[in-house]
């Protein structure tokens, strides 16, 4: 047995583990819970706690922790240890089925968005079963969800997996009417490509806004950038490529199936990519990711960047959110078929996902939309802020062969020589990929590409599961009453092509020409955060996500007021960063050059009266008026800082901070880049782009 395949799983208590472990009647009984989301009994539990302790213990761990994804974007642990006193002064360890099912963390310093008050400490963990347990540093991890005392949601995943157990629903409905009764369960699964920076760490520690924000704020263009493209795909660096090495064997022990890694087009910059697994599991296994990224990096004498625009005049990273649609039997239902029927139920797939891109353009944009991808979105290097579908040629024109009820008669499907002959013929796939677009169909998955690198991808997953569950729930409503089923079939089809066929372009959607277009078409261009969030509380997303019980409307008002909040949050910390930097190191820094060079125009001029001074005079001069200029709109920017404080509410203050905030931070940017290009090496207080995107 080769050595990945002995560690990989190893610390999960996973299929095997219980199968080996439990009573065949306990592991029957969890099974049927994981499978149907039928309840656990409580003497099963006891049973499942007592053997994951045993485990857990055996592989070295102390204590347990119920592991949950709050609001703030990243997971919250609390430890236990198995201890329990005997009272005679001993110890046993114990953890009881009560303990694994149901935990309750202090749950009042935790985003709620006006769910309860401050004072309303108490929320309630409960296990899901669905995604295993694992040991990491000495602690059994145990995946669970999160909500208050009053049952709100106050977490990532309770929504994410009724988004699921809700397009499970309407997916079998349209299969049954295909005649299949076999098929048990339709999984939603996802691949998600994760792109991150790696910086040397005393670096990153010499830099405020790193520390910070997590980007840098100011920052000249070194003489090389990515201009040369010969950092993609490129060899990857000895020290990379043991922090690499770790990374991949911290993840294969915790059972995430690693499986690409290579240089990103940007300097510094990678990306990793695992395997498809079921959604919930792969946004589990994301969460670990980043953390893993971060902790290994810093072990190496690295520090991971997960923002998406670290470094100005580069790419900045996303995380591609390759989605489709599996059954319990292993079929893909976004793959053509081999016969009429099977190519029928794609298409219809096909349309409900185009159909509801088209409708919940803005629900989807607000999934991804935070102050950091901002930065990203319409810059050229990731898809724009307008979301349009890609689906290829081939599949373009079988769509428009059905609407226009003409036969289709093209052929695309060919075999593509590349020219040496000792590599043979290669089949070219049905489409050619376009990196351009937001939402594009790569044979038999849709890549969202929106997403940002360190964003929770639960979020964009369960607006994609519920919008499309919402599409298959009316296209069952519509073939449930036909007298006709291929006649109702056919005419759904063709109808869904033509009212929403204004979604579909396979061009460039960089192109100033596309924005004219996508206008016309009246499509949405939401290029900001404060104006995409608005959009959440829309009485037609409300209507869908309280139709399946993802979210409430209570809840969809909270989280809108909770990711508005965290948008002014961030641009807040920017902005105080920017003047602290400014005051106490940046114009210290240039007035101690201007001094130099004060004292180096009178040297000269006392030692030889007629010297040339033309040099240090149109420094100081430039210099001089650079950092007045700054010094005045850093005064202006701390007004700003105050002035916003008057706003009447959050969303106000939103657009107060991308309007007037966010704009002079950009002109103070501009300002502090031109006096690092002439402000010598040794006076500047920061570590430049150069040193920081190519020291490694």
């Amino acid at each position: 047995m080769s050595y990945i395949s002995e560690i990989f799983g190893s610390m999960v208590f996973n299929d095997e583990v219980m199968k080996e472990r439990l009573p065949q009647v306990t592991y029957k009984a969890l099974k049927k819970t994981i499978q149907e989301g039928k309840s656990l009994d409580i003497n099963v539990a006891h049973v499942v706690a007592n053997a994951m302790k045993d485990w857990a213990i055996e592989k070295g761990a102390t204590h347990f922790t119920h592991w949950f994804q709050p609001m703030t974007g990243i997971t919250a642990e609390k430890h236990d240890s198995f201890i329990s006193a005997t009272g005679d002064g001993k110890i046993i360890m114990e953890f009881s089925g009560k303990e694994l099912i149901k935990g309750e963390p202090d749950a009042s310093s935790f985003p709620s968005g006006g769910l309860r008050s401050t004072f309303e400490a108490r929320g309630y963990t409960a296990w899901d079963p669905t995604s295993y347990a694992f040991i990491k540093d000495s602690v059994l991890y145990i995946p669970t969800a999160f909500c208050s005392y009053g049952g709100e949601v106050l977490d990532k995943k309770t929504p994410l997996l009724r988004s699921m157990e809700v397009l499970n629903q309407q997916s079998l409905r349209i299969l049954k009417l295909f005649g299949d009764n076999k098929t048990k369960r339709v999984t939603t699964t996802l691949g998600p490509e994760q792109e991150y920076f790696l910086i040397d760490k005393k670096l990153f520690n010499k830099r405020k806004d790193l520390i910070y924000t997590g980007r840098t704020l100011f920052g000249a263009k070194p003489p090389k950038g990515q201009e040369l493209e010969d950092h993609y795909f490129g060899a990857i660096k000895p020290r990379v490529q043991e922090f690499m090495k770790e990374l991949n064997n911290e993840l294969w022990k915790l059972g995430i199936p690693a499986k690409t890694e290579h240089n990103e087009v940007a300097p510094a910059q990678h990306e990793l990519a695992v395997v498809f697994s079921n959604t919930n599991l792969a946004s589990d296994h994301n969460q670990l990711t980043m953390e893993l990224l971060k902790r290994v990096a810093s072990k190496h004498g690295l520090t991971c960047l997960l923002h998406e625009k670290p470094f100005a005049g580069i790419n900045g990273s996303g995380k591609h959110n390759n989605w489709s649609l599996s059954t319990n039997k292993g079929i893909n239902l976004l793959e053509p078929g081999t016969s009429p029927r099977e190519n029928a139920r794609f298409l219809l797939f096909l349309v409900a996902v185009i159909k509801a891109v088209d409708e919940y353009q803005d629900l989807l944009k607000v999934s991804v939309s935070t102050a950091g991808n901002d930065h990203r979105l319409g810059g050229n290097e990731a898809p724009p802020a307008i979301i349009s579908v890609f689906l290829g040629d081939e599949l373009a024109s079988v769509l428009e062969s059905i609407e226009g009820d003409v036969a289709y008669d093209k052929e695309y499907k060919m075999e593509m020589a590349i020219g040496v002959d000792a590599i043979p013929v290669i089949p070219k796939d049905t489409t050619d990929r376009n990196r351009t677009s937001p939402f594009a169909f790569t044979g038999n998955k849709f890549e969202f590409r929106m997403v940002g690198s360190k964003l929770s991808i639960a979020g964009p997953n369960l607006v994609l599961n519920t919008i499309v569950a919402e599409e298959l729930s009316q296209f069952a409503d519509i073939l449930e009453k036909a007298d006709n089923f291929n006649e109702a079939l056919s005419c759904l089809i063709k109808d869904t092509i033509k009212n929403h066929k204004r979604i579909i372009f396979n061009g460039n959607n960089y192109s100033d020409e596309w924005v004219k277009e996508a206008e016309e078409r009246g499509l949405l261009n939401l290029k900001s955060t404060p104006e995409s969030l608005l959009y959440f509380a829309d009485d037609k997303n409300i209507k869908v996500l309280e139709k399946f019980g993802v979210l409430s409307e209570k809840e969809i008002h909270s989280r809108m007021d909770i990711l508005i909040e965290d948008y002014c949050k961030v641009l807040n910390i920017e902005a105080l960063t920017m003047t602290e930097m400014i005051k106490k190191d940046i114009l210290p820094a240039v007035s101690s050059y201007i001094k130099e060079l004060c004292e180096t125009a009178a040297s000269k001029t006392s030692f030889l009266p007629d010297a040339n001074c033309d040099v240090e005079k149109a420094l100081i001069i430039r210099l001089s008026l650079l950092s007045s200029s700054l010094y005045n709109d850093t005064e202006l920017l701390e007004n700003l800082l105050l002035e916003v404080k008057n706003c009447e509410n959050i969303k106000e203050a939103a657009l107060f901070y991308r309007n007037s905030i966010f704009s002079i931070m950009q002109e103070i940017r501009i300002t502090v880049d031109e006096l690092e290009v002439n402000t010598a090496g040794k006076y500047w207080p920061y570590p430049t782009y150069g040193e920081l995107l190519f020291s490694i």
